[in-house]
């Protein structure tokens, strides 16, 4: 597995991270059963490499994530707990049967969630906190005002947001330095070109993109006769089902051949596509095996010409994609 050096930055404010980042959401909930023992190898094979940014969150899976991560970093070599930097989501409410209840932003309950987290992932601070979905009845000034107070006593190092538009990023930024935005950014949804990125370039905040490889649908593995777990999200996610997965799945053949042309998987050219919008940029790989971790490191080795940066554009155009991010529901939690 080559080792990479290169950094960017994680906004004027914040810390310099490895290119990519690893999103262990995959490891607890959403996408099926995962191997406790396999995620915690590619934990430790991801720092190995270099990577330093690991996302979590403490709604994923009911803190089944931030324990794994702690366990992960618990029994990593020291050298390479001490550069892992951990980003927390928070914010989200959940019933015993796993449903989603709304979001909770209230300064009090920010810093109930924040000493959970604290606990679980075995830290004394984390790095990056961010809520997860804005609470439409908390102004975002008091949220991040509440993160701030936690900054000025050492339980956190910096703000992040998640998933809101340009003018609550303004609002936010307004309030206290933010680091990055984290918000989806692939082939498959470009929608922050318009308004959010400018906006955030323009405050010196960077992005950190989930959903490089549209969970999966970009990655060149996935058919239309793929039978998903139950409680998969992809089985009630729009662009999964019916003639938007078919038409979609049409987007991956194109870019297929790109990737042929070039000699490398269809998920490293996606991968290296988002790399390429800029260095403010920080993809967060969502890889759940030491297999798919090297693989998506391999787009690091990915240089992609002009020719190719057409290519790609003629296979997946801007707004090509069949089917919303999320279902109806989910996409009215959107702070856009």
């Amino acid at each position: 597995m080559t080792t990479h050096t290169h950094t960017r930055p994680l906004g004027a404010t914040g810390p310099r991270v490895f290119p990519l980042g690893l999103g262990c959401m995959g490891m607890s909930a959403m996408y099926g059963d995962a191997d406790r023992a396999e995620s915690i190898a590619t934990v430790h094979a991801a720092l190995e490499a270099g990577v330093t940014l690991l996302d979590t969150g403490d709604f994923y899976a009911m803190g089944h994530n931030e324990l794994l991560v702690g366990e992960a970093l618990r029994t990593a070599p020291a050298a390479r707990r001490e550069q892992a930097l951990v980003s927390v989501k928070f914010g989200a409410l959940r019933g015993p049967d796993g449903s989603w209840t709304g979001y909770d932003g209230r300064p009090a309950a920010v810093k109930n969630f924040a000493a959970y987290s604290l606990q679980r992932l075995g830290v004394d601070h984390i790095d990056v906190y961010r809520i997860a979905r804005l609470d439409p009845d908390v102004p975002i000034e008091e949220t991040v005002g509440a993160i701030a107070e936690l900054i000025e006593q050492g339980y956190v190092r910096h703000v992040g947001l998640s998933e809101v538009g340009a003018d609550t990023v303004r609002r936010a930024a307004a309030t206290a330095p933010v680091a990055d935005l984290q918000i989806e950014y692939s082939l498959l949804s470009r929608g922050i070109e318009d308004e959010i990125l400018p906006t955030v370039r323009d405050l010196g905040i960077s992005v950190t993109a989930y959903g490089v490889l549209s969970r999966g649908l970009i990655s060149g593995r996935y058919t239309a006769e793929r039978q998903l777990a139950q409680g998969d999200f992809r089985s009630f996610s729009p662009r999964f089902q019916g003639d938007n997965l078919r038409h979609n799945l049409s987007l991956v053949e194109a870019l297929r051949q790109v990737a042929d042309d070039k000699g490398v998987s269809v998920a490293q050219i996606a991968i290296a596509w988002v790399l390429s919008r800029g260095e403010d940029i920080v993809p967060l790989i969502g890889a759940r095996t030491r297999e798919r971790l090297t693989e998506s490191l391999g787009a690091l080795d990915v240089t992609l010409e002009a020719a190719d940066l057409d290519a790609i554009e003629k296979a997946v155009p801007a707004g090509a994609a069949a089917g919303e991010r999320y279902p109806a529901p989910m996409m009215a939690h959107l702070g856009r």
